[in-house]
């Protein structure tokens, strides 16, 4: 496995610092990345589980009206019809075309407005700091999450959700209403979302490129299991009265959900944020989206990756996120070379990387990668 090398992007930040895997030839990396389709018998194929109600249908339902607009910007509402209902989302396009899309999928209790957040959006809304550099994003409520419609609690897996996303990414190449096709889709996830975007990628092989946060393959079950302990069933949560029993929440106030999502420096109003905009998730999205963190699934990933971790995700990644060098020297075995692994700590961050005090700086390395595979 090749050694890792520091690689600074065209747009050079002294904060910028990627670890990464070269490419075979130096040409692939000075000229816009080229996605290679594996051959055949190597495509990877998960196995869907019957019951899974997601199984890809590229149709996708009328855009609803605006749902919100600024100088900058504009947001609508979109919605993509799968067998069994809905995915909802907010698709934000900046003030210039924009010919590259981030699909943004968040972890088990968030939904899409993880990636916009209401508070202090100046500094904490990723998908506004990627409309503000051109690129367009669009933030996805999982099955059961935000606008989405909601299937039998029972039925909702990460390979499910992984279908949607790719229901939403060949909707997005094609066009949808009022939005020309996309030339080049990202797939961004965090936590359990990280692991669906591994699953799309690796199963469907038609993105252009990973943003992987909250992810790895250094899980400590240790830290797992005191994870659980903010689990709470949902329909005992007066947010989600009502609820079909199976589907649970979180306690994002919680001792325990604050030392395993968050840094150690991060705005209390954030955390209170998070805990009243959270969400449902189902524990039957777990098992094949931990799968997506065993040796294997990204392995066979054809599109450029960036891992991205905060120092402080015991979660997500443990000791391995202590700073570039180390998580790329753990987890680069885990990839193809065609991925050209880059991989970039956030100081201080923990597993909920865009709420972090130091988001603007996670930001500016995401916008340094963007710019790297898509111009």
């Amino acid at each position: 496995m090749p050694t890792p090398n520091s690689n600074p992007s065209p747009r050079s930040r002294r904060h910028t610092v990627f670890h990464h895997q070269p490419a075979r030839n130096r040409e692939r990396v000075q000229r816009r990345w080229v996605r290679t389709r594996p051959d055949k018998k190597a495509r990877f194929r998960w196995c869907l589980p019957i019951a899974t109600v997601l199984v890809a249908t590229a149709v996708v339902g009328a855009s609803n009206p605006t749902a919100h607009a600024d100088t900058e910007r504009h947001c609508q509402a979109v919605s993509f019809t799968v067998p069994g209902g809905t995915i909802a989302g907010s698709l934000c396009l900046p003030a210039s075309d924009a010919r590259a899309v981030m699909v943004l999928t968040s972890g088990s209790a968030a939904n899409a407005v993880y990636w916009d957040f209401p508070y202090k959006p100046e500094v904490y809304s990723f998908a506004r700091a990627m409309n503000a550099a051109g690129y367009a994003t669009l933030a996805l409520d999982r099955p059961g999450n935000g606008q989405s419609s909601t299937p039998p609690v029972w039925t909702v897996t990460a390979s499910g959700d992984a279908s949607g996303v790719h229901t939403a990414v060949q909707a997005l190449r094609r066009g949808i209403p009022d939005v020309d096709p996309f030339e080049t889709v990202i797939l961004g996830g965090n936590a359990l979302g990280s692991g669906v975007s591994v699953l799309e990628a690796a199963n469907y092989h038609d993105v252009d490129g990973l943003l992987l946060t909250g992810y790895s393959h250094s899980i400590d079950p240790v830290v797992a299991l005191d994870s659980a302990k903010t689990f709470r069933h949902a329909p005992d949560d007066p947010k989600f009265r009502g609820s079909e029993p199976g589907w649970l929440t979180l306690a994002f106030n919680t001792p325990e959900a604050v030392r395993n999502f968050f840094g150690p420096h991060d705005d209390p109003a954030v955390i209170e944020t998070s805990e009243r905009t959270k969400d449902r998730f189902s524990l039957t999205e777990w098992p094949d989206g931990l799968v997506a963190t065993l040796p294997g699934a990204s392995s066979h990933i054809t599109a450029p990756v960036l891992l991205a971790a905060g120092s402080q995700d015991q979660l997500g990644c443990g000791p391995a996120c202590r700073d570039a060098a180390t998580l790329y020297a753990a987890e680069a075995r885990f990839f193809d070379p065609v991925a050209q692994l880059r991989t970039y700590v956030l100081e201080g961050g923990g597993d909920m990387i865009n709420l972090s005090s130091g988001a603007p700086e996670y930001q500016a390395a995401v916008r340094d990668w963007m710019d790297l595979i898509t111009k």
